[in-house]
């Protein structure tokens, strides 16, 4: 799942009249890198969940032929924040016997990671059960230099020292949604925390180019990031 639905306050002006997926940094939509590396790791089936100027994103994605997915899209009629937009699309997520782990990425990240790497991560999930989450972590950037969990072999932890930031990149079980109305608006970090008190979330520490692209300043470094090393004028 991509998620996609939000409003890209920060980014304004830019995102007045374009949602935040859709900006470009290297000659392409944000989205389209998280389309492209999901389909280079074999991930074919993609939800994208969508709220603010939805139309455009589906006009502008269609079904995922042109890069090798099939898109399926969860809209909704008011931002249903990350936990109950993922609730809410899970009918298309949990495949037909509603239990298998599924991979969400936020769209608004420009990150590096081969999500291939994930996949012993969900196929282990998937056979054990036990672990409701596993969260892919990342350096701090100066904009959020507390951090927000910290990382002990391989167990994701609220409090430690070398706290790292939660990239936006997470395996989830569909069970840790389980209790979530449909159409409800409810923020992940809680349900996150729980389960973390209950030992039930692993985790992994990416250290090569991860964006957390939130600002217009922030899309423009990476813009001429990518154009430099592209060779794009």
């Amino acid at each position: 799942m991509i998620l996609a639905a939000g409003r890209g306050e920060r980014m304004r002006p830019l995102t007045d009249a374009l949602p935040k997926p859709l900006l470009k940094v290297g000659g392409m939509a944000l989205i389209e890198y998280q389309l492209k590396n999901l389909a280079r790791a074999g991930f074919v089936d993609i939800v994208i969940n969508h709220a603010y100027l939805g139309a455009m994103i589906e006009n502008a994605l269609g079904t995922g032929e042109r890069y090798g997915v099939n898109i399926h899209y969860s809209p909704e009629r008011a931002v249903l924040e990350t936990a109950g937009g993922i609730a809410n699309a899970l009918p298309l997520l949990a495949g037909q016997s509603g239990d298998q782990p599924f991979l969400v990425v936020n769209a608004d990240i420009y990150c590096e990671m081969d999500y291939v790497s994930l996949l012993p991560v969900m196929n282990a999930m998937q056979s054990e059960g036990a672990q409701l989450a596993h969260l892919v972590l990342v350096d701090n950037p100066p904009h959020h230099s507390a951090g927000d969990f910290a990382l002990q072999q391989n167990r994701i932890l609220l409090a430690g020292s070398d706290r790292l930031t939660f990239s936006g990149i997470g395996i989830y079980q569909p069970q840790l949604f389980g209790a979530i109305e449909p159409g409800l608006a409810i923020k992940l970090a809680p349900l996150l925390r729980r389960a973390i008190e209950e030992g039930k979330v692993s985790g992994e520490y990416f250290t090569g180019q991860w964006v957390d692209v939130g600002t217009p300043e922030r899309l423009e470094a990476l813009d001429e990031q990518l154009k430099s090393r592209l060779g794009i004028t």
